[in-house]
């Protein structure tokens, strides 16, 4: 058996949203081009900003994937909110809880789901 070590999203201009994650993530891509950005996150996973138009096969659309990011409790969730709000990220969800954890989820520039949670 093997696990999922690479997350790919699909996004109009790799260079604006690999700006976008790099301050988001605080990090710097290992790789970036034209058409493609790359980030190695510190849990090894690797994500992957790959301009749309050039996908192949062919891409249908554009945003709608969700980035969860697990964090140790409430107060963090809610700092978290704080910042990225004033930041200016789209809000779709306040901080609330669910049944699984305390969480809100943010926009990137794509329309991509950014969803920060404290596991209940």
């Amino acid at each position: 058996m093997f696990d999922p070590n690479f997350a790919l999203l699909y996004v109009s201009s790799p260079e604006a949203s690999a700006k976008f994650y790099s301050e988001l993530l605080g990090r710097a891509p290992i790789e970036a081009s034209p058409t493609f950005a790359m980030f190695k996150l510190e849990s090894g996973v690797m994500l992957g900003l790959w301009a749309r138009h050039t996908v192949e096969p062919a891409a249908t659309s554009v945003g709608g994937s969700e980035l969860a990011f697990a964090v140790a409790d409430n107060t963090t969730v809610d700092s978290i909110y704080d910042k990225w709000s004033t930041r200016g990220l789209a809000i779709e969800q306040t901080p609330c809880k669910l049944d699984f954890g305390y969480t809100f989820v943010a926009q990137d520039p794509d329309g991509h789901r950014l969803r920060v949670f404290a596991p209940a």
